[in-house]
């Protein structure tokens, strides 16, 4: 047995000890949910937006069945999907979807809220109690930081608060961070979560805008995009990814972290099961009360995701 071959059967034997209830100790497994990853079928007539055909890693179809089946033994017992598409109808299919597997627990979609039929789409997908809220920022060639500062934007996203949904950002680069501080501070009772942090360089421009963001109540981060490439190589040491781990989480705390594999598109770095055994490393390591508000307790704060089967955990 290799040495990351015992590290992670030691890491998934340790997880396996420690499930606790409010105001109990550690007495069993963990169960993780999976606040980020993304559903397509290459295989439906009209095709879909993302990801290309030449991304040949990429593109093969992602249905909760092959979700299943890449995080087998691993305690995954719950995943939200993030939009990948900008199509409207995307999301009722995305919602379809789900309806036939219990281990889909919720879903950030894809609305515009600048849009002029905002209200009117908000209002048809949220009927769905699995439709959570929506994804927006560096994606889909859309100019965030001159619509943050439209009032219909910004009229859009209150409706989004007051329906107690929560916006997802989308690829971090600094603008993004300081234009998500001033919506947040434009809409204080926006619900928001900020997605793969570990991937970008934090200067200290950044960390002035995250440690304020952090602040604010209901901001949470998505420790999601772990693994990277660096110099044509992608290093599976967690020691490598501590440091960045280390400021992120010093920043935010243990309240407001949660866990997203970001697959399938993680898979351009390695198997789900090794960028899980990077971050099971190092949240483990700081014992079985902030390992499962990671996994799965501060997740329910930031998405208020549905409950849908036995094994899921319940607050």
């Amino acid at each position: 047995m290799d040495r990351r071959t015992f590290i992670t059967a030691a890491t998934t034997a340790a997880t396996a000890t420690m499930m606790s209830t409010p105001g109990q100790a550690a007495t069993g497994p963990i169960p993780i949910i999976d606040t980020h990853i993304h559903l397509f079928d290459i295989n439906r007539p009209q095709g879909i937006p993302w990801p290309p055909k030449e991304e040949a890693v990429l593109y093969k179809t992602a249905l909760p069945a092959r979700f299943r089946e890449v995080t087998q033994g691993l305690n995954v017992v719950g995943a939200i999907e993030l939009e990948c598409s900008p199509w409207l109808e995307d999301n009722q299919w995305v919602l379809d979807v789900m309806a036939k597997d219990d281990i889909m627990v919720g879903t950030i979609g894809d609305l515009e809220p600048d849009h002029a039929d905002f209200p009117k789409h908000l209002e048809r997908f949220r009927k769905n109690p699995l439709f959570l809220g929506i994804r927006y920022g560096n994606i889909w060639d859309r100019d965030f930081h001159q619509k943050s500062q439209d009032p219909k934007f910004i009229d859009g996203v209150k409706r989004l608060a007051d329906a107690n949904m929560t916006l997802d950002s989308a690829n971090p680069t600094q603008e993004l961070i300081g234009d998500l501080l001033r919506l947040k501070d434009r809409v204080p009772s926006l619900r928001m979560v900020l997605d793969h942090l570990p991937r970008l360089d934090l200067n200290p421009a950044i960390e002035k805008d995250l440690r304020s963001l952090a602040t604010r109540p209901d901001v949470y981060l998505k420790v999601s995009g772990v693994l990277r490439t660096v110099d044509g190589r992608i290093p599976k040491d967690t020691k490598f990814y501590k440091p960045r781990l280390d400021q992120l989480f010093g920043i935010f705390g243990e309240d407001r972290v949660v866990y997203g594999s970001d697959w399938p598109h993680s898979d351009r770095w390695g198997h789900y099961r090794e960028a899980l055994t990077v971050v099971r490393e190092y949240f483990d390591a700081k014992g079985a009360a902030i390992a499962e508000k990671f996994y799965w307790r501060n997740s329910v704060k930031a998405y208020r995701w549905i409950h849908r089967s036995s094994n899921q955990p319940k607050a």
